[in-house]
């Protein structure tokens, strides 16, 4: 039987809605250890390393926080030019979606929002330790989803082995 709304006609099919309602820093660390030895040219590129973690957490029925965190350093050989750590967060509103559909909403949608602005403050605090701003590539965050969920399920089948 179809949902009426008063007048005989059904009622309109209700939209998915996904909304963030704050984004913001959480913690940031930029270490120079080696500065300013480390700050003249280089003869050499340096190794760039980076590390992506996404985590997210249920704080009301439709609102979930989701934290991106991005830890990473440049260096030649031992020395250390430079570290950074960063963990920034957005509250993200999830309506209207089917139960299945939220997670992969949340761990997708959310950390692609957040990228450009994580990039940018990675960049900034790179710059200001007197180098070239670091300019992370794109992350594929569907994939990264696919691959927790993979590596999740390996873990399932282990634990009930």
């Amino acid at each position: 039987m179809a949902d009426q709304n008063g007048n005989g006609a059904e009622a309109p099919p209700v939209s998915p809605k996904f909304s963030i309602l704050a984004q913001y820093t959480k913690d940031m660390s930029f270490e120079n250890p080696n500065a300013p030895r480390t700050l003249g040219p280089q003869t050499a590129a340096p190794n760039i390393s980076v590390q992506i973690n996404v985590n997210a957490r249920q704080l009301a029925p439709t609102d979930y926080e989701v934290s991106l965190m991005l830890e990473g350093g440049a260096g030649q050989g031992a020395d250390t030019m430079f570290k950074f750590e960063l963990n920034y967060a957005g509250v993200f509103r999830v309506e209207n979606f089917p139960p299945d559909q939220v997670q992969p909403v949340v761990m997708i949608e959310g950390p692609r929002l957040l990228f450009p602005f994580a990039r940018q403050i990675i960049a900034d605090a790179v710059r200001g330790g007197s180098y070239p701003p670091l300019y992370i590539d794109p992350i594929d965050f569907h994939s990264l989803y696919l691959q927790r969920l993979a590596a999740a399920g390996g873990q399932q089948q282990q634990r009930t082995a």
